[in-house]
């Protein structure tokens, strides 16, 4: 989900060298670009696309009358909703495989979670991915809802139909 890193810290005087990873890291930053200031300006510029892409595909949608559900109540997730400002008129449902938010509700849009056998009797025309980093495995596991015609979304880093 992102990874983790931990830092330990000392005195600048001392004697211990840095471990090799130190610089191994400081050059994955350079080559991503987060010494640079626009990195950071272009971030806000990026956040709005992808919420006014998926707010696009969202009204699209609900004007042709076709029907999106979720899957993943994961955090990542809610706070694209939230951000997007997406509601239930929206988006019927988040599908989630973890029982113990089965039953509850996305927190600020309300939206219900309910268990994945729910998408087998809604057949949704498309399901809109949450937790994008791991698409490849919702995909696989909900294989089966493409001989309805279910076709997968995922909002981040852009807009994607398959």
């Amino acid at each position: 989900h992102g990874g983790s890193l931990r830092v330990f810290g000392c005195h600048a005087q001392d004697p211990r060298p840095d471990a090799p990873a130190v610089q191994e890291i400081l050059q994955l930053e350079l080559s991503n670009g987060l010494q640079e200031l626009t990195t950071y300006t272009n971030f806000q510029t990026k956040a709005d696309r992808v919420k006014d892409e998926l707010l696009s595909f969202l009204l699209e949608q609900k004007k042709a009358g076709k029907t999106v559900a979720a899957y993943g109540a994961a955090a990542k997730g809610n706070t694209l909703l939230n951000y997007a400002g997406v509601k239930t008129d929206l988006l019927p449902m988040v599908a989630d495989a973890a029982k113990a938010k089965q039953g509850k509700y996305m927190p600020g849009s309300h939206i219900p979670i309910v268990p994945p056998d729910r998408l087998k009797s809604l057949q949704p025309d498309f399901l809109l991915i949450l937790p994008w980093n791991i698409a490849t495995e919702v995909k696989s596991q909900n294989q089966d809802l493409t001989l309805s015609g279910t076709r997968f979304v995922t909002a981040v880093p852009f807009l994607s139909i398959e």
